[in-house]
This record gives structure tokens, sequence and C-alpha cells, in this order.
């Protein structure tokens, strides 16, 4: 998009520079629909801060459409759980509708078997034994049908002996009238009590944070529970999103990574009865090993925080999350404290939940941080070292003096008794 938009410029300028009565006119070249959509009032700054399209909301949606599904006879197979994700005013519409079908439905059969048998033609005579009594029309049969399937029982229409049709009907709309129940109130009972709601109350900080921790740099973010109810079980993992092309060439598209927020120590598992910390270390295994300060700017990558735990009212599965860009970690910060001890108890303050205070951090990246740590250690290795040959030196010099010592004395002795023997 930028070099599109510089050779627009440069087009610009040219055709500026011609003669305003020539006939030659330059046209712009015609840019995709995204560069004419994202067209930039600022070039260079546009193109310094691009837009990262998130894969998970900051509410904990997740930003993917479904397209081109061609089976679409999968979703009717597990017509309950379709029913359950429906929004709430298809869901109220699909529960009249069935009901109020259901009952037009056998009411219109009642209304049938009266007419067939003639129960029409003997309305009001005494003689004549019905298939169900006072049903004279269409209406008195709808309402005989909501009366069965409802077990309402006004008493006011009943059915006779005398009509084997219509006690077969009776058992089947029975029957069909427990199931519709069963299946219509389950799913609501099933869509009223999702946990969906119950992870509204379970809050993310807006931003995550670089720093230093115990002498090592970490990656943090902090959670917290809105209720006293607690969370039972509850477990939080992250993942890195971030495209990445494999060695032979393969370029695959949001690659999930995971990144350790204490699986093997099972700091995971947590105990969320006040806000806490998320921590994790950035280390040689950490996807964040070779990225500093300058250098994360420039990174296009997402992490996705997800909390689970069941909900202590209801005992289901309840599910948070959220997800954090580039442009909200923030390099050199820690977490404001909101934990403070009142008169016999703890005090949560929420108003300082997202805030955060800068610190001495270093700016470059952990893998830079240990090669400086290895460095400053060499000087005194090497200082031992050179002792030690510096010590061998001197003790191979020592034994070559002696040696040298020793031979003139052999010398000596060897002239002194030729000398005597001559």
């Amino acid at each position: 998009v930028c070099l599109l938009l510089m050779a627009a410029n440069v087009l610009e300028e040219d055709s500026m520079e011609q003669d305003i009565e020539s006939p030659v006119t330059i046209h712009q070249p015609k840019l995709p629909k995204q560069a004419r959509e994202d067209l930039p009032k600022n070039l260079n700054k546009e193109c310094a801060k691009r837009k990262i399209q998130r894969y998970v909301r900051k509410d904990g949606k997740c930003n993917v459409h479904h397209g081109n599904v061609r089976e679409t006879y999968r979703y009717l197979t597990d017509i309950f759980t379709t029913l359950v994700d429906l929004k709430w005013r298809f869901n109220l519409l699909i529960f009249v509708m069935v009901y109020t079908v259901t009952w037009l439905f056998f009411g219109m059969i009642w209304w049938l078997i009266a007419y067939m048998r003639g129960d029409m033609d003997h309305i009001g005579d005494s003689t004549w034994t019905p298939c169900v009594s006072n049903l004279n029309g269409f209406v008195s049969a709808f309402l005989f049908s909501i009366e069965t399937e409802t077990t309402i029982g006004y008493g006011y229409r009943v059915i006779t002996d005398k009509c084997p049709e219509g006690i077969v009907l009776l058992l089947i709309q029975s029957v069909l009238g427990s199931i519709v129940n069963a299946f219509m109130v389950g799913c609501m009972f099933v869509k009223i009590s999702q946990p969906k709601k119950r992870a509204e109350t379970l809050v993310f900080s807006t931003n995550a944070v670089i720093s230093m921790r115990d002498g090592k740099l970490c990656l943090m973010f902090r959670v917290g529970d809105l209720r006293n109810s607690h969370i039972v079980e509850a477990s939080i993992r992250a993942k890195l999103i971030k495209s990445k092309q494999t060695k032979e060439g393969e370029f695959i598209p949001l690659n999930q990574t995971d990144i350790n927020v204490g699986y093997y120590t099972g700091d995971d598992r947590l105990f969320l009865v006040s806000p806490l910390i998320i921590s994790h270390e950035i280390n040689q295994q950490s996807p964040f090993w070779e990225i500093s300060k300058a250098q994360l700017p420039k990174e296009e990558l997402e992490i996705v925080v997800i909390l689970e735990g069941m909900v202590e009212a209801t005992g289901m599965t309840c599910q948070a999350r959220s997800s954090y860009v580039t442009s909200e970690i923030l390099w050199g910060y820690r977490f404001t404290p909101v934990l403070t001890l009142e008169d016999g108890f703890y005090e949560v303050d929420y108003n300082s939940f997202h805030e955060t205070y800068e610190t001495n951090t270093p700016v470059y990246s952990a893998k830079e941080l240990a090669e400086m740590a290895s460095r400053a250690e060499l000087p005194l290795t090497w200082s031992v070292s050179s002792k030690l040959d510096q010590h061998a030196e001197l003790e191979t010099e020592e034994e070559e003096k002696n040696q040298e010592d020793q031979n003139e004395r052999n010398g000596d002795v060897a002239n002194l008794e030729n000398e005597s023997k001559v």
C-alpha cells in the first residue's frame, strides 16, 4: 500500500509540472479496494503504525466467521445445540411457533374426527354421543387440543368412550406433547443457565507488562473475579498467535504456540479469591526469547489468555477469554497493588485493577541479557586459567634451571677428578 501511494504521489507531481494547456493527461493507477479504504492521511505514520487484526477480541469473542459451509445438514443433526446457540429472539420465536403449530395440528385432527363422525350435525342432540363433548367447531377443537397437551383439563370438553380413534389420538398427543415439552423446556433451561454470563464477571487487565521479577525477564498480566462465589478448579493457559514460515517454505497463518504460565510448577492452577498476576518467564523455551523493547512494536503477534473453571453455584464449566496485541504490551511496567489489609479482612480496590507504573527494566531481550551475563563471568574464568598456566610455566622454568645447575655441578666434579689423576 505504501509503495502504491508513493507511486501515486510521484505521478501527481509529474502531472503538476506539465504545462496546463498540454492535452496529455496522466491517470493515477487504480488502487485496490483495501488500499482505497485504508487511504492514509499521513503516509509515514500509517506505514509505521500498522493495524493488527485481532483473532480474539477483548470481550472474549473469536473474530472468525465461517463461510462457504456446504454441509449445513450437520447443524440439523445436532438440533439441540443449534437451538441453544441461537440468539434469544430467534429462540423465543421458535419456542412459541413449536407450541402453536402442534396445538393447531392436533386441533385440526380433532375437528376432522368430529366432522367425519357427524358430530357437527348433532349439536344439541342429547341422544347422540359425540367423540368430544361440547365440541362445536374448529375453535373449540383448538381449545380442546391446548387443554389435552398442557393437561389443564377444565372439565367442560371431555372425550367419550364411544370414540376409539379419539382415544388413540389422545394417547399420541399426550406422548408427543410430553416430548415437545421436555425438548423445548430443556432447551430454554440450558440457554438460561449457560455460564457465558458468569464469564463476564471474570476480568483481565487491559494491558500486559514486561519487567524483571526475581532477576528474570517476565511477561505478566492480571486476572480477577468480581463475584463472591468462587470459580472451582480454576486454571489458566495462554497461546501466542503469530504467522510463521517453516524451513520448507510453508506459510502457516495464525500459528498457535503455547506460552508456559506455570504448567510444570502448578502455578497455572489458581485459587481465584483475589486478583492474581500471572507470570510467564522469558527463557530459552519462550517465544519472546529474542524480542527486545525496540523489536516488540514491529512484531505482529497476539497473546490469547484462557481462564477455565467450574461455577460453584451450578457446577457447569465456565471459560473466559481475552487477548493482547503488541500495542497492549507495556515494556518496563508493573501492576499497581490492589490488595490492602483492613480491620479483620482484606479489601480489593478494583479502581486500580488496570493501573500500571513504570519501573527500571533493561531494554534488551532475554537472550541478550543472558549473553551479557555470561560475558561478565568470562574474565574471571580467563584469570584463573591464566594463573594456572603461569604457575605451570614457572614450575617448568624452575625444573630447567635445576637441571642446568645439576649438569654444571657434574661437570665441575668431573674436571676435578681429571686434574687429580694428572
